[in-house]
């Protein structure tokens, strides 16, 4: 038991270092390529945080409100029985 203790600390241990070996530098084009143009109608080219934030449609704002009285259901006028003989 203890030894599958061990070995699961060990690889939350290593799960953690790799994790945490990621940079945090602005990115920068490679060397000899371009930048992407500039889209049609913006003054100036995107950066690099401008393309990499996600906008209002990637990341909705959440509605939390919640539910505090129940209503009843009111009738459906296509709510109707199915045919006899369906043709």
């Amino acid at each position: 038991m203890t030894m599958r203790w061990t070995k699961g600390l060990a690889m939350a241990a290593l799960a953690v270092a790799l994790a945490s070996c990621g940079g945090r530098q602005p990115l920068k084009p490679v060397q000899g390529q371009k930048l992407p143009a500039v889209p049609v109608g913006a003054a100036t080219a995107p950066t690099a945080q401008d393309l990499t934030t996600p906008g209002t449609q990637a990341r909705p704002e959440r509605n939390v409100e919640l539910l505090t009285q129940s209503k009843s259901r009111g009738d459906d006028e296509f709510d109707l029985p199915p045919e006899r003989d369906p043709q």
